[in-house]
Formats: structure tokens, C-alpha cells, sequence
């Protein structure tokens, strides 16, 4: 294995304990990577056991197609938001027993510096998941307002000094395009300084994957699929690295585990009552023992519930 393709499996242990594995049920890894989890999961699984694998990522699919050879396992290019239509197509509404969403960048993704995920590495300013279709973020960069860039850095990355870089990406851009992830940094490092351990271009290069990769639009649209496909007592275990991501899982979780709160004094009509579609099973965190190991752990925050 190259070290290109080597990924540390974040909670890997939680996560298959979260989803209850049934020997012979059929689970989705909507976000397979280099396969930790579908590994994991196979691995529980008897003869008629299924996985069916997502990745946008044409290298993630590339990869698990040389290296994951099992006949229990389908591998699908395309974002988790198809998993309804994959499933459908499948008939097999209803009949998932579980899902697993790990959020976020891979190992791979930001040790490659062909992708331009990572700041500390030089390489061309691309931070798309999928690099077959959309726009790269050197592009957008180009084409963007001084408003536009400012208000994505502050949305998507809660960057207090957004309009300083914005205007500070702007005049750079007067005289030179900005096509390398080094090229931005420095930009960024220029008017933002950190006083902790995390890079001053930590919250912009976050902020631009996730609007170029339109992530959190993605993972509200995708889990208003997912409570249609799991069977009853299925389980949905999602791991987020960063608090918007988790804020998103955290009201989805609530919005769906808790009954709808009624004005006081208002008649109760049996059949107006909304229906409980999800069991909160809990919030889980790395151990110290596994952020020791692996620092790109140390954000993560895995949620499970359970399909009523």
C-alpha cells in the first residue's frame, strides 16, 4: 500500500458496534474511502450478507475495486445523495439495516497533493471530491466577487477575519492567479494569525472545500432519504469532524426521536399526532488512546440512532 492510499480508520470499533450488525443484513457504507468501515462490516456479516459502497471519489472506487474483493460487496460511483434511487432501483426500500456515514476529508484525499485539500503541501488548488465533474476552487477563486469569497469563508468556515482575506485575495489576484494550495495559504497566513496550534488557513481551506463540494447541502438532502430506506430497528451511525456537520446530524437526530410539541391547550387528536421515526441511541468520541495515535481523530463525534 502506498502511502497515498493508507487511511487510519476513525472509531472503527464504535462504529460497527453501532450498527448492531445482523449476519445475513444488507448495509450501506455511504462514504467507503479505503474501506475501513466496509471491511469491518463484512467481516460481521454471514454468506448472504450484503454492502452495498458509495464514494464520489474516483480514486476511493478505483482503489476498492483493486483491493476489496468480495462477492458480498457492491461498489457504486456516486455521491451518498443516490442512495435512494440506488436503492429503489434495487428494491430494496426498507429492507437496509443499516447505514454509515463518515464525513469529511480521507487521509488519502489530503496526503494527495494533486487534490489541494491540504495547506501545509503545495500542490494545484483543486478540493474536489469527485474531480470527474464541477468547478475547482483555483477556478471559483477567479471567478468570485470580493462579497462572495468573504461570505463563504465566514459561513462555511465561521472565519472572523473573512473580509480581510477576501480583500487580501482579491488585490493578489490584480497581478497573479492563485493556483496552488500554497499560494493561498501564504494569502490567508498574511492577515490572519493564529494563536493556537491550528494553521491560520484552517477555517478558509474548510470553508471552500465544503461550498466547492456543496457538503452540507449534500448531507441535509441525504438524510431526508435515509429513514425511508432502513428497516425497522435499523441503525444509522454518522461520524462528523467538524460542528457544522454535527449540528446538522445533532437537529436531524432530535427533530426526528422527539414528538412535536403542541400549544398549551390545544385539543390532542390522536391522528394528528406525528409519528416517532428515530431513537436516539447516543453520542460517542474517540478514546485519548486512539486521538494519541491518530490526531485527525481527535474532532471526531460519532451519532447512532435507530429506525422506530
Amino acid at each position: 500500500m502506498q502511502q497515498s492510499d493508507y487511511h487510519q480508520t476513525v472509531m472503527l470499533n464504535e462504529c460497527i458496534t453501532g450498527l448492531n450488525i445482523k449476519n445475513n443484513g444488507i448495509y450501506i457504507d455511504a462514504t467507503l474511502g479505503r474501506g475501513g468501515h466496509t471491511i469491518g462490516i463484512i467481516n460481521k456479516l454471514g454468506e448472504k450478507g450484503r454492502v452495498i459502497a458509495f464514494d464520489q471519489d474516483i480514486c476511493a472506487i478505483e482503489y476498492a475495486k483493486k483491493n476489496l474483493d468480495d462477492k458480498r460487496l457492491q461498489i457504486i460511483h456516486s455521491s451518498f445523495t443516490n442512495m435512494k434511487k440506488i436503492v429503489l432501483e434495487q428494491n430494496l426500500i426498507k429492507k437496509i439495516d443499516g447505514v454509515l456515514m463518515d464525513l469529511g476529508v480521507s487521509s488519502p484525499q489530503l496526503d494527495n497533493i494533486e487534490r489541494g485539500f491540504s495547506f501545509n503541501k503545495n500542490g494545484p488548488l483543486d478540493m474536489r471530491m469527485d474531480q470527474t465533474k464541477g468547478i475547482t476552487a483555483m477556478d471559483w477563486l477567479d471567478k468570485a466577487n470580493e462579497k462572495e469569497i468573504a461570505d463563504i469563508i465566514y459561513k462555511f468556515g465561521e472565519e472572523k477575519r473573512s473580509r480581510a482575506i477576501a480583500k487580501a485575495i482579491k488585490k493578489y489576484q490584480i497581478n497573479k492567479k492563485i493556483e496552488t494550495t500554497m499560494q493561498l495559504a501564504d494569502i490567508v497566513s498574511s492577515v490572519v494569525k493564529s494563536y493556537s496550534k491550528k494553521h491560520p488557513a484552517t477555517r478558509t481551506f474548510q470553508a471552500i472545500r465544503i461550498f466547492i463540494n456543496q457538503e452540507l447541502t449534500k448531507l441535509s438532502l441525504t438524510l431526508e432519504q435515509i429513514i425511508d430506506l432502513i428497516a425497522p430497528k435499523g441503525r444509522l451511525c454518522i461520524t462528523s469532524f467538524h460542528s457544522m456537520e454535527d449540528r446538522i446530524v445533532k437537529q436531524f437526530i432530535k427533530k426526528n426521536s422527539q414528538a412535536k410539541r403542541l400549544p398549551k391547550r390545544l385539543p390532542i387528536i390522536e391522528n394528528n399526532n406525528e409519528k416517532i421515526l428515530l431513537k436516539n441511541l447516543g453520542r460517542y468520541f474517540p478514546s485519548e488512546e486512539e486521538v494519541k495515535n491518530n490526531k485527525r481523530a481527535r474532532s471526531a463525534v460519532l451519532r447512532v440512532a435507530e429506525i422506530c
